[in-house]
């Protein structure tokens, strides 16, 4: 744990006139933040002085001396802290995609502040009471305002505005804690997976890897500037290394790094974080009135309860692990036809599948990537939404960038009509969280102004040698197409209300827009016009393209495997109720797979000392089955385009704008995937899509 004096937030600024966040609307293009500006130093001041206006606003509405009614107290809540939403949504963004020491120490300082202050609001019983006393049909409230009355009500009551005053006190105590330790958590991670490099300095070290995964090892070693080509742990690097390198004791030392993030001992150790967060979650769960933290995150969902998500979550896992083993046997197969005498293990199987996959399908992911250059990608995606929904993107250049990698694009819509602006930073760097998401710097809405989002994908692609195009595998390929689809989310988001803006939908809701976006990457139509060789501009040859159709389920036993096990864990650790110091993270999680039969070639995707989806915050805790979820609506609603026989169908396009993609939180989930389809889903089609129907 970093040792460092914390930021005096509540500290006065001696230079506020010099501070970007001081000033009104920024004047910079689409109202960018002017990164370029922005110091350290300014966000402690920038975070006092919105905290106080804040508290200000909340002030006046909670002291309000007329009756409450959904204008002077829901919209006046929905008008508020707009400064502090502004300096945040900075800040945040930074500290996952460029961070550094001196923000590090910030957020340690800002994250347990921003908590006692959002408790302050959702505790403070003078609020409460306006709030309880609205009554929407004496207003004739609108559909929408309906909306944001019930979700600002559901919000309130789900942070324990109507428990007794001891228990609202241990209430904001536990929040408080929560959010040191997930912000403690994530810079724990994030010091393992730049505190590890596996050299690779001589040819021997080096066998097996194509050109592209040299090239890009070597320009990873270029940054650190001591060996020739080097390893590291983000995804990008470490997964390829393993499916090509032929150095299995090389694949078994980057393998045990990559597993063992968070679990090193020493400050960076996140097991004794993980036992307190599960303990405090299990704690707040109860003063709420559940059962465990599973049962309280799954009510307020689409599931609505951890049986339902579990049920799931078993009906997956049954057919997918017979397919696991069915794969394994053929990897075992093929080691011993190679004259080797091991046992396959974790370390063995992708490389070993890639080899399958060469025999079964005359497939190699080295000859695939020369057909999927980054742009050539992105522009896939831009066309897709075009088609789909009549967007158009324009690249700006003169405008402020928090990094140099970072790209952006003016979106408008068919009659020119601006949506918003979309910024991209595709490339893995040290000072950046692994893995891929999107985020906004500014969201949708009108309530306070026709406010056009800024929304951002944030890749960690591994960045080819200097002058050479970056080359994507397809599974980077899908991710780009995912993030872009949750940008979508964002971009096209057409509502009133901040509360019901975008991408602030159930969990197991959220997944669909990008899961379905997907989709599109895999039609023949969109390939055969965008995957093109980098050097010639020949589209990909069709027997090619037909291969890599073909081998679509291709391992979908151990992929859904990988990823249901994490699910489960995560759902299992959530309904326990283990005390602070009764939990032991690597038995429970143990305990865990071996009750589910986890074969043990196979690991978690995420194992829980480095599972930043649910201990980073509570974003995706007791949550992770929401990807699953979403498949289960995002293959049935793909069915859609395919029982219209037209991909790009106009009016099924123009349903899913409306009821998905534009509709935030308009609706309750069910109800808007109703509205789209015209029913429930069921799970046949994510069967069928994954492989594992019978």
């Amino acid at each position: 744990m970093t040792v460092d004096t914390a930021p005096d937030l509540n500290a006065a600024s001696a230079a506020t006139e010099a501070n970007p966040f001081a000033a009104g609307d920024w004047a910079t293009p689409f109202g960018l933040p002017p990164f370029e500006s922005i110091r350290p130093e300014h966000y402690v001041p920038a975070f006092a002085e919105a905290l106080k206006a804040h508290e200000a606003e909340i002030a006046q509405i909670a002291g309000n001396a007329e009756a409450p009614d959904f204008e002077n107290t829901v919209a006046a809540l929905e008008r508020a802290g707009q400064a502090l939403d502004r300096v945040a949504s900075v800040f945040f963004n930074l500290t996952g995609s460029t961070t550094s020491p001196e923000l590090q120490a910030i957020e340690r300082a800002v994250a347990p502040q921003l908590a006692r202050h959002s408790s302050a609001i959702t505790l403070n019983p003078q609020l409460w009471a306006r709030l309880s006393a609205i009554d929407p049909e004496a207003e004739g409230l609108n559909a929408e305002q309906q909306r944001v009355l019930d979700r600002t009500l559901t919000r309130f009551r789900r942070a324990g505005a109507d428990l007794a005053p001891e228990a609202k006190t241990r209430i904001a105590e536990i929040a408080t804690r929560l959010a040191e330790l997930g912000t403690q958590f994530g810079q724990n991670l994030l010091a393992d997976e730049n505190g590890f490099i596996l050299p690779l300095d001589g040819e021997e070290d080096l066998a097996g890897l194509p050109p592209f995964l040299r090239d890009a090892t070597a320009a990873a070693a270029e940054r650190g500037g001591t060996h020739s080509h080097v390893v590291t742990l983000s995804r990008s690097l470490i997964e390829p290394f393993l499916v090509f390198s032929t150095r299995r004791d090389l694949r078994a030392r980057a393998y045990e790094a990559w597993t063992r993030r968070g679990e090193n001992g020493g400050e960076t150790d996140n097991r004794r974080l993980i036992a307190e967060i599960v303990a405090l979650r299990a704690e707040r769960a109860r003063l709420l009135g559940y059962d465990s933290f599973a049962h309280f995150r799954l009510d307020d969902t689409m599931a609505a309860s951890p049986d339902a998500a579990m049920a799931l979550l078993r009906d997956v896992w049954a057919p997918a692990l017979r397919r696991a083993a069915e794969e394994r046997e053929r990897l075992q197969a093929l080691v011993r036809a190679e004259g080797q005498d091991f046992a396959l293990e974790a370390h063995d199987w992708r490389h070993y599948a890639e080899k399958l996959r060469r025999a079964e399908h005359d497939l190699d992911e080295a000859e695939i990537k020369p057909y999927l250059p980054l742009e050539g990608v992105i522009q896939a995606a831009f066309d897709t939404a075009s088609r789909l929904f009549g967007l158009r993107f324009e690249e700006v250049a003169d405008v402020p960038r928090y990094h140099p990698d970072v790209r952006a694009w003016q979106v408008q819509d068919a009659d020119g009509a601006e949506i918003g602006l979309f910024l991209g930073d595709y490339f893995a760097r040290s000072s950046k969280r692994s893995g891929a998401w999107m985020s906004a710097f500014r969201s949708q809405e009108r309530l306070n102004g026709d406010i056009k989002p800024i929304i951002v994908n944030v890749m960690n692609f591994a960045r080819a040698p200097r002058g050479e195009p970056t080359l994507l595998s397809f599974d980077d390929a899908r991710t780009l197409f995912h993030e872009f689809g949750h940008g979508l989310h964002g971009l096209l988001s057409d509502v009133t209300y901040p509360l019901l803006s975008g991408t602030a939908v159930s969990r197991d809701f959220v997944e669909l827009p990008s899961q379905l976006y997907e989709h599109w990457l895999e039609q023949p139509e969109v390939l055969r016009q965008h995957a093109r060789h980098y050097r010639t501009g020949e589209p990909m040859p069709e027997a090619l393209l037909k291969r890599l159709l073909a081998a679509r389920t291709f391992n979908q036993g151990f992929a859904t495997v990988e990823y249901t096990a994490s699910a489960i864990v995560d759902m299992t650790l959530h309904l326990s109720a283990a005390g602070e110091d009764g939990l032991d993270v690597p038995a429970f999680e143990a305990d865990a797979l071996k009750r589910i039969a986890m074969p043990t070639e196979i690991a978690m995707r995420h194992r829980s000392p480095h599972f930043a989806h649910i201990f980073s915050g509570d974003g995706y805790a007791a949550g992770y089955y929401s990807y699953l979820w979403s498949e289960v609506l995002d293959a049935d609603a793909f069915d859609a385009f395919r029982e219209a026989g037209d991909i790009f169908h106009p009016e099924t396009a123009q349903r899913l704008r409306r009821f998905v993609y534009g509709a935030g939180n308009l609706r309750d989930a069910r109800e808007a995937y109703t509205a789209f389809r015209g029913r429930l889903p069921s799970i046949e089609p994510l069967l069928k899509k994954r492989g594992l129907a019978a």
